[in-house]
């Protein structure tokens, strides 16, 4: 059986569905024997040393026609991918994140992580959004099999898509095999130095998106001073937006409202081999997002044995 995947995301780990696709494809050719992986992605992208990373794949680099980003990828999507597919033969395609083609050569498993856009009406966006929600939606409809990461994501994939029970399967998320590994105090110490970890502290870790609820963890923490807690600080890590505006918060902005400018600290994006020590060192982790398909973030803290403050909508 061959297997064609879209890797659109590949090397794309800054990202949640390319971390999706860069875990699964490290394990994917050792769950069964006698299927062929093939794995298209966009010659812009593409990187020889991929090989090396995923020696049982077979890695086909794509060119796409100049046009602007967002076009490139419906096209990709709905024209590139689709025919590579079938030039290759393939007897089933994969799409890990919610895009399938609407000309299917062959049976489509799709992943949905979440239908966020379908059910916060502030994600909707724009006429263009919308439109490519509208057609994403539809051409799930087609898929043969829909993936997604939790029962709450299947339910609402379900009752938003109208897709029968019987097509849409549940496999969860897991932690990286780093979250459990041992480290040394000597690695834990370069860790603190490299981010200038405080000695104690609450950890944020993740986007800044208005669903994050990243602005109620700074106000949170505030009222835990003036009721006289002092030992921790506030770490926040990520990539930090530019500025606030559409669903985005900046929370700096947040934090010196609250004039916590001293205790609260950004330590920017966090390489994956050092979160599991970001989150071992933290008192807990801090999650009180008000949406999520699935929250990776909580069950990487958990691996690494630190407790989780989460919220619930």
């Amino acid at each position: 059986m061959r297997l064609a995947v879209n890797g659109w995301f590949a090397g794309q780990q800054t990202t949640g569905s390319g971390q999706y696709l860069h875990h699964l494809l490290a394990h994917l050719p050792r769950q069964r024997s006698g299927i062929e992986i093939d794995i298209f992605v966009p010659a812009t992208t593409y990187d020889p040393a991929w090989q090396k990373s995923w020696p049982s794949l077979h890695l086909h680099a794509l060119d796409l026609p100049p046009m602007p980003r967002q076009l490139q990828k419906v096209w990709w999507e709905q024209v590139t991918y689709p025919r590579a597919a079938r030039s290759q033969g393939a007897d089933v395609l994969w799409v890990p994140y919610w895009a399938a083609p609407f000309w299917q050569p062959a049976p489509v498993v799709v992943t949905v992580h979440d239908v966020i856009p379908l059910i916060l009406p502030r994600y909707r966006g724009g006429l263009q959004t919308r439109a490519y929600t509208w057609l994403v939606s539809h051409t799930a409809r087609r898929a043969k099999s829909v993936v997604t990461v939790s029962h709450a994501s299947a339910d609402a994939i379900v009752r938003t898509l109208d897709i029968p029970t019987s097509r849409v399967h549940v496999v969860y998320h897991g932690p990286s095999a780093s979250a459990h590994a041992p480290n040394s105090s000597r690695n834990v110490e370069a860790t603190r130095a490299k981010y200038h970890l405080p000695e104690r502290y609450f950890l944020y870790l993740g986007g800044f998106d208005v669903r994050k609820n990243v602005a109620s963890v700074v106000r949170a923490y505030k009222r835990f001073l003036e009721m006289g807690g002092q030992g921790e600080d506030l770490v926040i890590a990520g990539a930090l937006p530019a500025a606030s505006g559409g669903v985005t918060v900046d929370p700096r902005e947040v934090v010196a409202d609250c004039g916590l400018e001293n205790r609260v600290h950004f330590c920017g994006w966090v390489d994956e081999a050092d979160k599991p020590i970001l989150y071992a060192l933290a008192t807990a982790f801090v999650f009180p997002s008000m949406y999520e398909g699935f929250g990776m973030m909580a069950t990487e803290a958990m691996a690494s044995g630190t407790p989780v403050i989460a919220g619930a909508p």
